[in-house]
């Protein structure tokens, strides 16, 4: 890690219908977060929390996010084309 800084996690969880179900993925990644801020781990310095996206930023805020990613709120829903790999 001598050419790294570690300065925050990222998850999404897996995709659910249910915002609700993603709060056990970022209580977890929130203990995660704390234990290694607490570690005091050279080139570690956590400041950011990125959990939740539009669907469930605000389950993610509840459980400790200090960043989301909120792409379809603002650009609205994209098409995909699954016969082109996304």
């Amino acid at each position: 890690m001598n050419y790294l800084k570690l300065e925050g996690l990222m998850t999404m969880g897996p995709r659910v219908g249910n915002p609700e179900g993603l709060r056990p993925y970022f209580r977890k990644t929130k203990e995660i977060f704390e234990r290694l801020k607490s570690e005091n781990v050279s080139n570690v310095e956590l400041r950011y929390l990125s959990m939740g996206m539009s669907n469930s930023y605000r389950v993610a805020i509840e459980e400790g996010a200090n960043m989301v990613r909120l792409g379809t709120i603002i650009f609205g829903e994209r098409a995909y084309d699954l016969t082109k790999g996304g």
